[in-house]
This record gives C-alpha cells, structure tokens and sequence, in this order.
C-alpha cells in the first residue's frame, strides 16, 4: 500500500489541518490530541470531506486532486474509492441483524466466509444488533467494512470505551485481519500501546500540523508504559 497525502489543506476552527505525508506500512497509526484533525483526515482519504487544496493518491490512483488555475479538480466518490471506514460509533443499523449489517452495502454474493471466519462472527450472524456487547459490534462494524472488499480500511478509535480483556481481544482480531486477509489500515487511537501493538508506522498529529512521521518503534518509548519519543 502507497498512500500519498500531499499539501492537502482543510480549514477547521481554530487552525487549518495541513498534511503533506506518504504512508506505506501494512498497519499505519495516526495519533495526537483530542481535536488534532486525526477524523477529519480519515475523513478526507475517504472521501467524505473535500480540501481546499491538495492531493491524495492510493497505490498510484488519485482519488483527490484540488489544483489551481486551469488545472480541472479531481474528487472521487467516496462509493467509488473501495476504503472501508469505521468511525468511532460503528454507525451499525440496529433495525438489522448481524448478517444483514454485514451485507449492507456489499454487491451481491454472499458474505465472504474468511471474514466471518477471521473476526469470529459464525455464531452471531442471527443476532440482533442490540443483543450484541461493546466488543461484538466493534467486530461487527470491522467485519462490515471488510466485506465490501477494499483495498485500505479506515479505524477510528475501534477500541475506545472497551475494557482491558476486550480491548485485547478486538486488538487480536484487528492482527488477523492485518496478517491473514492482506488489508492495509490506517488506524486512530490516544493509546501508544495499541499503536506500538498493531502498527509498525506512525504519524503524529498536533493542532493539525504533522510533527512526526516513522516507524513506530523509533517514535515510542516502551519503558512506564509507551511514551512518544521526543525530538533530539
């Protein structure tokens, strides 16, 4: 996976989210302060918010391109992207079971067998949405994401609001998906050791400005914990 974010622009309150950053890991983490402009990055790859100016490019397509003059502005659908998104509720339909949130937006065929396989969802799939726990929907929300087969999954904070055990058990499923289905993430999230145990690269956001871009075991600090590593 090639991700090119280049001068992309975005005015937010009160400062302008501005990234100009080439991610290439299996599992990127993209971490900072609450109200840093790590959603609205997520949201900006996937379509749903349009920059000022700016460029985004998926393994060589360009799916953003604001130029200026007479240059003709390119903006791709979000539906037309193949990126799975997963924002922080999980935005499933309560009114459908598990099988049908899982079939919601897919073209077609039946759900793939190694996604269900992979999260754990078997036993679930006649369940209604509100008999599921905190960790089953986020299972649930990933597995939905995957189904429509993309080619980059968006995560944004997948895990807030889980306890420890839960939280692990989500992170294991979350490596599995990493390692046996092949998809590329960009994964959100305040905690450094869920960062440090699923993404070997990182991007550090504050006041949306870029202050760190690298490998995740050179920006953290393992010792009390995960700290980020600070600037020589």
């Amino acid at each position: 996976m090639r991700l090119e974010i280049a001068e992309i622009r975005l005015p937010l309150q009160p400062f302008t989210l501005e990234v100009d950053a080439t991610l290439q890991a299996a599992a990127s983490g993209i971490c900072g302060p609450s109200g840093a402009g790590k959603t609205s990055l997520l949201e900006l790859i996937a379509g749903l918010r349009r920059p000022t100016a700016g460029r985004i490019a998926l393994d060589g397509e360009v799916l953003t391109d604001i130029g200026g003059g007479t240059t003709r502005a390119v903006f791709l659908p979000s539906r037309h992207r193949r990126i799975g998104y997963v924002p922080q509720d999980g935005a499933l339909f309560p009114h459908l079971s598990v099988r049908g949130n899982l079939l919601y937006g897919r073209r077609g065929g039946d759900l793939p067998a190694a996604v269900v396989d992979v999260l754990g969802l078997g036993p679930l799939l006649e369940r209604s949405i509100r008999q599921l726990s905190g960790g089953e929907r986020r299972r649930v929300a990933v597995g939905r994401a995957l189904a429509a087969g993309p080619r980059l999954l968006l995560l944004d904070e997948p895990l807030s609001g889980l306890d420890s055990a839960l939280r692990e058990r989500v992170l294991g499923h979350l490596r599995t998906v990493r390692d046996e289905l092949g998809v590329p993430m960009l994964y959100v999230s305040h905690d450094l050791a869920e960062l440090a145990a699923l993404c070997t690269e990182l991007l550090v956001i504050e006041r949306g400005q870029v202050v760190a871009l690298g490998p995740t075991a050179e920006l953290l600090v393992p010792s009390a914990g995960f700290a980020l590593r600070s600037a020589p």
